[in-house]
């Protein structure tokens, strides 16, 4: 499913326009990044929850010359999936 099948399905299930439930979705996506970005939590209870990570500083390797470089350290996003998102999906 990509973001236009995403959109569909959000506008037939709440009986919305389309153009409304892209926006919609536009403003989650917005809100998330923005609270990630601030060091914050975004938990959706049976959901999951949005996170970010510390991924430390290491050396990795250049595959087409085999030369070491350094990879620097950098937030990452990441996402757990809830107790309830698991169960529905098994």
């Amino acid at each position: 499913m990509n973001k236009g099948d995403l959109v569909e399905a959000i506008a037939s299930e709440a009986d919305m326009s389309k153009s409304q439930a892209g926006s919609v979705i536009d403003a989650f996506v917005s809100s998330v990044t923005k609270a990630l970005k601030s060091g914050d939590k975004v938990t959706l209870t049976g959901f999951g929850t949005f996170s970010v990570s510390k991924r430390a500083a290491r050396d990795g390797r250049n595959p087409r010359t085999g030369e070491t470089i350094k990879v620097a350290a950098a937030n990452v996003p990441k996402f757990k999936a809830g107790a309830g998102l698991k169960g529905s999906v098994n």
